[in-house]
């Protein structure tokens, strides 16, 4: 009896090892999935758990006094404001600063820097480099070189600031270029076609259909600014300050900083206000977060 073709028998051998591999693939398919879903569950799980506890503490101190009394090392009369107007003034003094130098790079290096010139493959290593140094070394930088050395600025709100735009700024950079490089190159090449000039072409096509990334990027790293307190360590804003900034030459404090001085305390009752402190800080937060989606949502429907 002679046997079939070669593929004839070889078939149903392909056909189940075809099968039990699509078998393993679909188990270890869900196995990921479920791990996926079961690391996040507990990541929100814990989160939550530690907001509801830090709302709960943090509750009996959440009055007006909180906002209006300066710091203090009596629980009663311990307050927040100094600290709230010191975060002001350097998070709004980091965004007026790094916001217009950092889209400016951005167009720079995406409309019209030439990429075969070294200054420019240098410029664009750097910005990746620091965008991912650690902020304490920000801190050290400007200890050295702003705080003391060259510019001498002393422990001011100047210093915070300058230090706090030197660190997000590599990161508006790199929001903004994305942004712009996600806008079609046909819209400037449309515009060219029509005697419009380069800038004219930017300004007028590029940069409105990429204001929402742009504004998106460019606030959620400024709120980076408002949460980072490891910088600011080396620059005086450890101080028990009792008055509100007055100028860049000023001496300041900032909310995270206030907030580790009353939970590293001895005394509960400041943990109580430490609690409440980071409610006050948290709503800051999500208040410039909210403000980046509005925004993006505004721009991308006078878009379309």
């Amino acid at each position: 009896m002679t046997e079939g073709p070669l593929s004839d028998r070889l078939e149903p051998q392909v056909a189940s090892l075809t099968g039990t591999t699509s078998r393993r693939r679909r188990f270890l398919d869900g196995l990921f999935r479920f791990a996926t879903i079961a690391s996040v569950g507990v990541a929100l799980l814990t989160l939550g758990a530690l907001l509801v506890d830090i709302f709960l503490q943090g509750r009996p101190r959440l009055n007006p006094d909180l906002l209006s009394n300066m710091p203090s090392s009596r629980p009663e009369r311990a307050g927040i404001q100094s600290a709230i107007f010191g975060t002001l003034w350097c998070v709004g003094l980091t965004a007026v600063v790094s916001l217009p130098i950092g889209v400016a790079t951005a167009i720079y290096l995406e409309q019209f820097a030439r990429r075969d010139r070294w200054y420019v493959r240098l410029v664009e290593l750097n910005i990746q480099n620091l965008a991912g140094v650690p902020s304490v070394v920000f801190g050290i930088l400007g200890l050295a070189f702003i705080a003391r050395g060259p510019l001498s600025w002393g422990f001011t709100v100047g210093t915070g600031a300058m230090v706090l735009t030197i660190l997000v700024l590599p990161t508006v950079v790199i929001a903004s270029r994305e942004a712009i490089r996600a806008v079609p190159s046909s819209f400037v090449d449309g515009a060219l076609a029509l005697g419009a000039t380069r800038w004219q072409a930017v300004w007028r096509q590029v940069l409105p259909a990429a204001i929402p990334g742009i504004a998106t990027g460019s606030i959620l790293s400024v709120s980076r600014a408002m949460g980072e307190s490891a910088p600011l360590l080396l620059l005086g804003a450890l101080t028990f300050v009792t008055f509100n900034p007055t100028g860049l030459d000023s001496g300041y404090t900032v909310l995270p900083l206030l907030i580790f001085k009353y939970a590293s305390d001895a005394k509960q009752e400041l943990h109580v206000v430490a609690a409440a402190a980071i409610i006050v800080l948290l709503v800051l937060l999500l208040t410039l977060n909210t403000t980046a989606i509005m925004l993006r949502n505004h721009f991308e429907k006078r878009r379309h």
